[in-house]
């Protein structure tokens, strides 16, 4: 069961990574109770959880306020994400049956309607429920588990408004449910860590930062 913590700790995490609370936008733990009908002390444990997955501040005699987002933090996200998920993914693709696949096409094809419609932050939980219906199915509740952490600090709002990256993902999506339905544990894997790689590509333009060396590349200082 949920405590009234974890309830305004998640409905904030979802007004961060929608964008409805800018980056930068400073949160009064008064307006914060308010809004959830609460008092200080939840509202506070909430903010601490936030302040330790980096999307929120806070700062001596200033108070709390929501977390720029910092390239090198997204890097190492990005290098994690990279490390675990096509790895749980060739799991997931010799576990999986052909009949929960199902599943997984229509949640692509609720994407693609989201997508169709401009409706970011659905497009954004569809994603992470596409991803999931794989992650879940690995076999290691524990991996899934990290992986999930990882997606709760991503700041999702940086592809709100990337139209080329929504179209090249959505197709990269189809591409992983093929490899799914054909056993191909190895393509799947690989097609994830592209997948992966063109999303920090997306998330390194929408930071300014277009000429970045291969984050994964273990020799690149």
């Amino acid at each position: 069961m949920q405590t009234k913590r974890d309830i305004i700790a998640e409905a904030l995490r979802r007004r961060i990574l929608s964008g409805e609370l800018e980056r930068g936008v400073r949160l009064r733990q008064d307006q914060v109770a308010h809004w959830f009908d609460a008092s200080i002390t939840p509202v506070r444990e909430a903010l601490q959880r936030l302040e330790s997955d980096g999307l929120v501040i806070s700062e001596a005699h200033r108070g709390v306020r929501v977390a720029g987002v910092d390239f090198g933090w997204v890097t190492g996200l990005y290098q994690i994400r990279m490390l675990l998920e096509p790895y749980a993914m060739r799991r997931a693709v010799l576990r999986i049956s052909r009949f929960e696949l199902q599943g997984a096409q229509r949640i692509l094809a609720d994407l693609r309607a989201a997508v169709a419609a401009g409706d970011g932050p659905g497009r954004n939980k569809l994603t992470r429920d596409f991803h999931f219906f794989f992650y879940e199915r690995a076999g290691s509740p524990g991996l899934a588990a990290e992986i999930a952490n990882k997606w709760d600090a991503f700041p999702w709002d940086l592809t709100l408004d990337d139209d080329v990256r929504t179209g090249e993902s959505t197709d990269e999506h189809a591409e992983l449910l093929d490899a799914a339905h054909a056993v191909d544990a190895e393509g799947a894997g690989a097609l994830m860590a592209d997948h992966i790689r063109t999303g920090f590509l997306a998330a390194a333009r929408a930071l300014g930062r277009s000429d970045v060396a291969d984050p994964f590349d273990i020799a690149n200082d």
